[in-house]
């Protein structure tokens, strides 16, 4: 239901099913990720099947996140296990990084899609600001009980809620770069509350790469292949580290 407020503006009524991420201070993973599964912070949770949390090694030294989960992520729960997800396996175990050390996770646990005009199929959509903004907290919890060495940020909307709006992952891929140089501009700082922890150590360094689901919408299979070579590329800068 909208309202018009005084000035004239057109707003949106609270919505009473929509409230703050319930996020349990200090939790270890498995603590956050049953609390997650009740989450109503923001309307993805009304079409999506379920949560899907992040998952992995709980003292993982590399951390990597996404966008959102994807239609069979939706469905099965868990995160990376589509198309997208089984090519990062491929490109993990090529570079020699082990998926079950590594800690996978997402921007936004809930699937964002509109229903195809024929037919069952469901089509992604990419999560607004509010949308980030209402899981981020999420994200801050998931990386400050793990506390890696190395985060891993996988597309432009996992770099945007991480690392503000003006990164640009095709300009900085594959590069190293100290937490302690990013932390400032990032919007898992400035959306803290005061006396919160930074939940990455400043001696963490990032590295941003492509989503892997890009390699796979190339053109055709010389594109992708190159595509894939560059990705590969900058994980084994990862594995590396």
């Amino acid at each position: 239901m909208n309202n018009t407020s005084a000035e004239g503006r057109s707003t949106a009524s609270p919505d009473p099913e929509e409230r703050p991420a319930p996020v349990p201070a200090g939790a270890d993973p498995d603590r956050l990720r049953s609390a997650a599964a009740g989450c109503r912070a923001c309307g993805l949770f009304r079409d999506a099947t379920q949560t899907v949390f992040g998952a992995g090694a709980s003292d993982a030294h590399v951390v990597m996140v996404g966008e959102q989960p994807g239609d069979v992520e939706d469905r099965e729960g868990d995160p990376f296990v589509g198309p997208a997800g089984r090519l990062l396996g491929r490109a993990m175990d090529d570079v020699g990084l082990v998926r079950s050390a590594v800690y996978l996770t997402n921007a936004v646990k809930h699937f964002k899609f509109r229903r195809a005009e024929r037919g069952k199929r469901r089509i992604h959509q990419k999560p607004d600001a509010a949308e980030l903004a209402a899981c981020r907290p999420w994200l801050r919890a998931e990386l400050a009980a793990i506390r890696p060495g190395v985060v891993v940020v996988l597309g432009a909307t996992a770099a945007s809620t991480m690392l503000g709006r003006a990164f640009r992952v095709t300009q900085q891929r594959g590069r190293p770069q100290p937490w302690a140089e990013l932390a400032e501009r990032s919007p898992l700082v400035s959306a803290a509350s005061d006396g919160e922890p930074d939940p990455i150590d400043a001696d963490a360094v990032v590295v941003a790469t492509v989503h892997p689901s890009s390699v796979l919408r190339a053109r055709d299979s010389e594109e992708r292949a190159a595509a894939y070579a560059d990705f590969v590329a900058d994980l084994r800068v990862v594995a590396e580290l």
